[in-house]
């Protein structure tokens, strides 16, 4: 039948050929961890200053609420298709078999891609951060030490990887929760530091600075600050009991990470203005000056930018963790499928896909060319080579399970086989699908506009989206793949 000949082209194992299998470790702890690991770090420690400055702090609460929206119908699409077909590199296997295999194979190698260069990026940003107590050390040293921790927690096991993100993701999450609640105080009057209420809402052009459009722009940056909540689905495959685990996970996750970034926005909107020249220094060059160590020197304690920075080393480290772990399963999940090469399917005793592994570990490597061409250059570049990348796997994600549900019902079957069934669809992808085209085809649409076209400014945004392109149709020439017929979707679960 042609839905067999669609079957993960090249999936089957040879005669005498070992099928290598991944490990069911994971618990629901370790799973909502993983995705909040993966999307908590500098976009909320540094980068929410500049949202709040850039768009006032309504401005940046209604893009973090959109994005919030779009985040939450993504996940229950993922969660749909990943509750009831678990497997690891979920992404592309899913597109694969109810899009088209060619956009499988791109989305899989741009996801991969994603996550390596994100791993090289967060390396890049470490060495930046401990320049703060140690100057004169050179980055390359921080860079190759934390790539080698990083490595040794996700080469033993996945029991291990899951523990390694679940205490540093604690950090994270004990550390946001105590600023929110210090500044709720200082907010009320009960705490020193701050005596103007809710002021900052409501003098001069706050709380909407600059209007809807201001909004828009900062809205590709709240995104990105959200990108990673989807690993949880890349982790599916090695989950103890996917029908329980995931959509308790899916579920805390959304909702503790809206509620950290809505809540927290809110705290740094009523405490410092969205004129403080401060927040504009919100970057790696100035840790010092990141809006929680800002709220925190107004709350008279001194300590702060030194144990702020130590929090935002571990949140870099712990989406590093994340990258090299996700990375290292998406390229396994190509090779079991023919789309990567065969000897990446190697897996070793405790589970772990270790020559996949490796390859990503050696693109983390491109952060040792901080010492030839400067720390916060190369750390830009990174930053511009993975933008669209993330916007890409959400894309996917929304169509895929559109056309996941059309199959379902063209085939026939009981929605009652679902343990887990998306709400509002098909609103929920449509409209996650609408605004991941804005995010992307906005990323950077100041450099269209004005006297003259930035030219390279557009090269450096938009990069991700000919590569991607190339893969498609690159697979396609040489497949001959089509788009899959709804009656020939494949449902099996392995």
């Amino acid at each position: 039948m042609q839905n067999m000949a669609l079957k993960n082209e090249n999936q089957q194992t040879k005669p005498g050929e070992q099928h290598e299998h991944l490990e069911r470790k994971l618990k629901t702890r370790h799973l909502s961890m993983i995705a909040i690991g993966g999307t908590i770090g500098t976009g909320l420690f540094l980068a929410s200053g500049t949202t709040i400055h850039d768009a006032g702090p309504g401005g940046a609460l209604a893009a973090y609420l959109i994005a919030g929206v779009m985040v939450y119908f993504l996940m229950t699409s993922l969660a749909e298709m990943a509750v009831f077909i678990p497997i690891s590199g979920s992404f592309s296997t899913y597109t694969s078999r109810f899009v088209d295999p060619a956009l499988g194979f791109a989305v899989g190698w741009n996801y991969w891609y994603n996550n390596a260069i994100i791993l090289a990026l967060e390396l890049s940003a470490s060495s930046l951060i401990m320049k703060y107590w140690f100057p004169t050390v050179p980055g390359i040293v921080w860079s190759a030490t934390f790539l080698v921790l990083i490595f040794s927690l996700n080469v033993l096991s996945v029991k291990g990887y899951g523990e390694s993100e679940f205490w540093f993701s604690i950090i994270k999450v004990v550390t946001i929760l105590i600023f929110i609640v210090l500044g709720l105080l200082m907010i009320f009057g009960i705490m020193k530091g701050h005596t103007g209420g809710f002021e900052n809402f409501t003098k001069g052009e706050a709380p909407f600075k600059g209007g809807l459009l201001s909004i828009f722009s900062v809205f590709m940056v709240v995104g990105f600050a959200f990108q990673g909540t989807e690993m949880v689905g890349v982790a599916a495959g090695e989950s103890e009991n996917p029908e329980k685990n995931i959509p308790r996970a899916i579920k805390q996750i959304f909702w503790r990470i809206l509620l950290f970034y809505i809540l927290a926005i809110f705290v740094i909107g009523c405490l410092i203005t969205y004129k403080d020249p401060n927040l504009l220094s919100s970057d790696l060059d100035n840790i010092a000056m990141s809006p929680f160590t800002l709220v925190f020197k107004h709350a008279g304690l001194a300590f702060a930018a030194a144990a702020m920075n130590a929090v935002i080393l571990t949140a870099v480290l712990s989406a590093g963790n994340s990258c090299l772990y996700v990375g290292s399963r998406v390229l396994w999940v190509l090779a079991e499928e023919g789309k990567a090469p065969a000897f990446l399917k190697k897996v070793n005793k405790g589970g772990v896909p270790v020559r996949a592994l490796y390859l990503t570990t050696f693109v983390g490597m491109l952060c040792f060319l901080t010492s030839l061409f400067g720390d916060g250059t190369v750390y830009s570049w990174l930053l511009n080579a993975a933008g669209l990348a993330g916007y890409i796997s959400w894309l996917s994600i929304s169509v895929t399970h559109y056309r996941f549900r059309r199959a379902f019902i063209a085939q026939g079957r009981d929605f009652k086989e679902l343990p887990y069934v998306a709400k509002w669809f098909p609103l929920g992808p449509i409209l996650a699908t609408a605004l991941c085209l804005v995010a992307m085809l906005g990323t950077n649409y100041q450099a269209f506009i004005g006297d003259k076209v930035d030219w390279y400014g557009i090269l450096v945004s938009y990069i991700g989206l000919p590569l991607f392109l190339f893969g498609y149709l690159s697979y396609k020439v040489v497949k001959k793949s089509k788009m899959v017929p709804l009656q020939d979707a494949d449902f099996s679960r392995e």
